[in-house]
């Protein structure tokens, strides 16, 4: 630094640098001349550079030398050229805070930050050109090197953690504030970066989103909060369909599928944990990823536990209508989606009175509207029966007006088209058909146990469509179709005993006409979560077919109330039962509070049988003997 003196006027010459330090004023000449001088004498030049460089210890006379060139720096700004200066440039950029905030020395570390931050702070506003450099030097703060990472797991890391980042995001008010286009630029610098995280470990990869997700809730929110989450939700998909059911998964899961709940009982109550350990393990086993699975399901988490943030600042409505408009755009018609589609599963089970009723009828009406293609409201139905059929949260109220709904739809379809069968012709109509009955398969019991909605369900026009000409009950599905036959003989909610001849049922191949490649006749998008840490977020809100009653069960209901065992046994938590009925005829629509999850999370996602059906289900036996894993299977 000493040869700099010459540089400065006379008049504010000083002794050597061991006597009196040199004001800020001295150094803004110094540091301005060696910038100026940079093509015709570059010793001062490569001397200042030289002093921005990181060491690997930094001793506190060094410290204390490096935060006064940054704060000399930090005034003359307006000197710097990006194409003269590219080495002073290259050195500021691979600066890192969070090398000093894990630095061993004796020197507050948290001034140098703060320098350093400073002159970032005045390159953004004071040169345009580099507002974008700036904006990616704090991005590049969002996830520390991966050296790092080994000092944030000691004791003092969340401290540590937080002096970097609540200073990178204050930089990124400050900016914002004073050039108000800062945030339309930052918003597509997060964005390409989370695009590019291939390479990075699932922490590395969670503190980024984290950062984003810090972003959308912070000061500059309403502005790039729009962003941040379909980005987010973007990565997600990513990630989720990088996970295949196919190849081996397909062949160990045949006997697993195959299962009686009966040889699977004792995880039911004993082995919580083991089983979603397992289910995780089972992905990992089957050529999916170890890290992919990790990052997806750690990702998941981080998105839950911020919704509910959200829903504790009272921005869940807001977040929802976001997160629901990205459902529209990407997770809906990504058929391999198997697991992202439950944030908006918990978004829904946070504020059941809105988001839970706002989800279902916005799916209802996707399907109904001729505007959308008939790929899009195929989805959307499957995507409703799978809620309506999972989610323990939903009234029987809403159910039933969404069958209603569904119901006629259908039935306006069969007055309107006098037609044969034909799979292919008519796949709109053969999957709401096979929605009505996914859905009923779930709900059956506990609507047929409330008196003004089973009168409500025998007065629905359902036979009509089952005994159309389109035949609906050869077309759909065998195992859905064979389950509600049961249930509906069962509840007798049908006069003709013509339906329920299960031998004139032709074989599975026929509901592959409707559902075209993508076997959106299989697809029931909220079976079971397999991700371990997930899971354990859904599990409280989310209806399992061993839990659910069936008409056909062999207890009578009044038996319920003097066994408490049994009492628990219905999955389905009516939350608005008090208000729905009108004497005492409450049922079985009951909560279960002491919730246990299943390893073999059995569904009746079924599985096609070439030469029709094989009727094995004895008394008492609920569950389908033979499955067919859908895109999202059951649990093991």
């Amino acid at each position: 630094m000493g040869k700099l003196l010459s540089s400065v006027p006379e008049d504010l010459q000083l002794a050597p640098m061991e006597e009196p330090e040199l004001s800020d004023l001295q150094m803004m000449y110094y540091f301005r001349d060696a910038l100026l001088e940079v093509k015709e004498n570059s010793e001062n030049y490569d001397e200042l550079v030289v002093y921005l460089q990181s060491k690997k210890r930094l001793n506190s006379h060094r410290a204390a030398k490096l935060m006064t060139t940054l704060k000399g720096l930090s005034g003359i700004v307006s000197y710097i050229n990006p194409e003269h200066h590219h080495t002073l440039m290259f050195a500021i950029s691979n600066m890192s805070l969070w090398s000093y905030a894990v630095a061993d020395i004796n020197y507050d570390a948290t001034h140098i930050m703060d320098a350093i931050l400073e002159l970032i702070v005045s390159l953004a506003v004071s040169k345009g050109i580099l507002l974008d450099w700036c904006l990616e030097f704090l991005v590049k703060h969002f996830s520390p090197p991966r050296y790092i990472f080994d000092h944030l797991n000691n004791m003092d890391g969340g401290d540590r953690k937080n002096k970097v980042l609540s200073r990178v995001h204050g930089a990124l008010k400050q900016i914002a504030d004073l050039v108000p286009l800062a945030p339309l630029r930052l918003s597509p610098i997060v964005v390409q970066n989370i695009r590019n995280t291939n390479s990075m470990l699932p922490e590395e990869l969670v503190m980024y989103a984290e950062n984003m997700l810090r972003l959308e809730s912070g000061a500059i929110g309403e502005i790039v909060g729009g962003i941040m989450l379909p980005a987010l939700v973007d990565k997600l998909i990513e990630l989720d369909v990088e996970i295949d059911w196919d190849g081996k998964l397909q062949e160990d899961a045949k006997c697993i599928f195959q299962m009686d709940l009966g040889d699977i009982a004792e995880f039911e109550d004993d082995d919580e944990e083991h089983s979603s350990k397992c289910a995780t393990e089972f992905l990992i086993r089957n050529d999916s990823p170890a890290k992919i699975v990790q990052k997806l399901d750690s990702l998941i988490v981080l998105t839950l536990l911020h919704l509910e943030s959200c829903q504790s600042s009272g921005r869940l409505a807001e977040v929802f209508d976001i997160l629901l408009m990205s459902f529209k755009r990407t997770v809906l018609n990504t058929y391999k989606s198997k697991f992202t589609q439950f944030v908006m599963f918990y978004a829904c089970a946070l504020d059941p009175e809105r988001c839970g009723v706002n989800f279902a009828m916005v799916l209802t009406e996707m399907f109904e509207s001729y505007v959308n293609p008939p790929i899009t409201r195929m989805s959307a139905v499957a995507y409703l029966a799978s809620y309506l059929s999972r989610a323990k949260f939903l009234s029987s109220e809403l159910v039933a007006s969404i069958i209603q709904r569904l119901v006629d739809w259908c039935f306006a379809y069969c007055k309107l088209h006098d037609f044969d069968m034909n799979p292919q012709a008519h796949q709109v109509f053969y999957s709401g058909c096979q929605a009505i009955m996914y859905i009923l398969c779930f709900r059956m019991r506990s609507l047929m146990d409330i008196p003004r909605l089973k009168i409500r369900l025998i007065k629905m026009p359902m036979e009509p469509i089952w005994k159309h000409k389109l035949n609906p009950l050869k077309v759909c599905l065998p195992g859905v179709v064979e389950e509600f036959l049961k249930q509906s003989k069962a509840a007798r909610l049908f006069m003709s005993a013509e339906l329920f001849v299960f031998d004139d049922l032709l074989e599975a191949d026929l509901s592959k006409g409707f559902g075209g490649m993508d076997r959106l006749d299989m697809f029931f998008p909220f079976d079971p979560c397999l991700l371990e840490k997930s899971e354990s977020y859904i599990r409280p809100h989310f209806v399992r077919w061993s839990r659910v009653k069936t008409t056909y069960d062999t207890h009578n209901i009044e038996d319920d109330s003097d066994c408490e065992s049994e009492a628990s046994d219905d999955d389905f938590l009516d939350m608005n039962a008090k208000d729905m009925i009108d004497d005492d005829m409450i049922g079985s629509v009951e909560a279960d509070h002491d919730f246990h999850p299943d390893l073999n999370k059995m569904s009746i996602t079924p599985k096609p049988m070439k030469y029709g059906f094989q009727e094995q289900m004895e008394r008492g036996t609920r569950t389908l003997s033979k499955t067919r894993r859908s895109t999202s299977p059951e649990s093991l």
